[in-house]
């Protein structure tokens, strides 16, 4: 073989090894099916991961900071309730103008001390003293009436009486004149015609006397019912000419009772309405306490109940006086009065810390009194778990309170912890979980 075939067929061998590297290669792509797969439990999982990790409805993140977190504890439980008293009157009389007028003379200053029919003020009232008299004027006249009237039955009564004076006279005379003469008429001695005239009118006199009986005794019945009527008219128009005298004595304002006069500030020429009080007069040494209580305690107060307060160093007991059920913006009211001697130089209005006493100590469960019982009634309570990081809501039963703590009756044991501030924002979660450790 030559030299020149050689090279050629170099040649051609190097062509079709050319010509096989620059084919095309085609690439497969990824199978879209997996792709959607994949995507699918991407999604899956990031739900399942949210679901793990993000906060339910009915749990909510709190900063341990803002809440008080107490123990459950056993001890002597003490039954009783601290009142922050007002110092009051024993009692109080309201001076009120039952007429009204135009003050004329101030006879007293406001706190002096009264006696009980003492002049304060006189008042003065042209329209009622012209009114009154008229009123006066007219009641005498019809008395006047009635007395006229009683006269004039009482004239009638003794004509009754004479006119049967007569009658009885006159039948006694022709009872005698025909005894007389009914004995010699059979004789003979007086004529037919005399003995029955005289007959005659011993007969009229008997019918005349009992018919004028009659008349009497049916006058004596009407004229009874007319005095008995115009004696009670009587009695009342004299009641009401009373009435109307006393409505000038109005005028006068006494003290109704003894003691210290207040709000007793009425001035000259002052025109006061009638039935406007103008003034009040307290029990002189006699006082009371008034207290506030939350209405919590309103079936558990009761009149007779014992409290005690603590005054200058002494001890002073009370008793419950009295009990007002009405409860106005969650409280109602109670009246202490004291048993025995009272606290000398107390002033109206004088605040006074007294403890009011349910019963004797006794041991129990408790948990120191907090804002949580006021939002949840005591019926249930957040519970911290062991670890300190979360808390449970837990149904429970508390009894008796205090101003330091509540009886646990059941739901809770001694060692347990509980949340005891305030529950605002989360009454409507069943878990809490803090935020940062213990």
């Amino acid at each position: 073989m030559s030299l020149v075939e050689l090279r050629q067929t170099e040649r051609q061998g190097a062509a079709v090894s050319g010509g096989n590297m620059d084919k095309v290669v085609v690439r497969k792509g990824i199978d879209k099916r997996i792709l959607i797969a994949g995507g699918a439990a991407a999604v899956l999982l990031l739900a399942l991961l949210f679901y793990l990790w993000a906060p339910r409805a009915d749990s909510q993140s709190i900063a341990r900071e803002r809440l008080t977190i107490s123990p459950v504890t056993q001890g002597t439980f003490e039954d009783f309730l601290p009142l922050r008293a007002r110092v009051t009157p024993l009692v109080t009389v309201f001076l009120d103008a039952v007429e009204g007028g135009r003050v004329e003379q101030k006879l007293v200053e406001d706190g002096a001390q009264v006696t009980q029919g003492q002049m304060l003020a006189v008042l003065s009232n042209a329209d009622l003293q012209l009114s009154t008299l008229a009123r006066q004027t007219e009641v005498e006249q019809q008395l006047n009436n009635m007395r006229s009237q009683e006269l004039a039955l009482a004239q009638v009564r003794s004509t009754n009486l004479r006119d049967l004076n007569q009658a009885q006279t006159d039948l006694a005379k022709a009872r005698r004149q025909y005894e007389l003469q009914q004995p010699l008429a059979k004789r003979g001695f007086i004529s037919s015609k005399v003995f029955n005239d005289t007959k005659d009118d011993f007969n009229y006199q008997t019918q005349r006397l009992a018919i004028l009986k009659r008349s009497i005794a049916t006058d004596e019945r009407l004229q009874a019912s007319q005095l008995e009527q115009l004696r009670a008219s009587t009695s009342s128009l004299s009641s009401g000419l009373g009435i109307a005298r006393g409505s000038l004595g109005q005028l006068n304002l006494r003290a109704p009772v003894s003691g210290q006069l207040s709000g007793f500030d009425i001035q000259l020429g002052q025109s006061v309405q009638q039935g406007e009080r103008v003034g009040q007069i307290d029990s002189a040494g006699n006082s009371k306490l008034e207290a506030d209580v939350d209405e919590y305690y309103l079936g558990r107060v009761s009149i007779g109940q014992t409290a005690t307060a603590d005054v200058a160093g002494k001890t002073y007991r009370l008793r419950v006086n009295k009990v007002y059920p009405q409860v106005r913006n969650g409280q109602f009211k109670v009246d202490l009065v004291f048993v025995g001697a009272e606290p000398a130089n107390m002033q109206r209005g004088q605040t006074i810390q007294a403890k009011l006493t349910f019963g004797d100590a006794s041991r129990a469960v408790m948990i120191p009194d907090g804002a949580f019982f006021n939002d949840t009634g005591g019926n249930w309570v957040f519970v911290v778990d062991k670890g300190g990081n979360s808390a449970t809501r837990r149904q429970v039963q508390l009894g008796r309170r205090n101003t330091d703590s509540i009886e646990v009756l059941s739901g809770l044991k001694p060692g347990e912890r509980v949340i005891t501030s305030s529950y605002s924002g989360m009454l409507d979660k069943n878990e809490l979980t803090f935020d940062g450790g213990e």
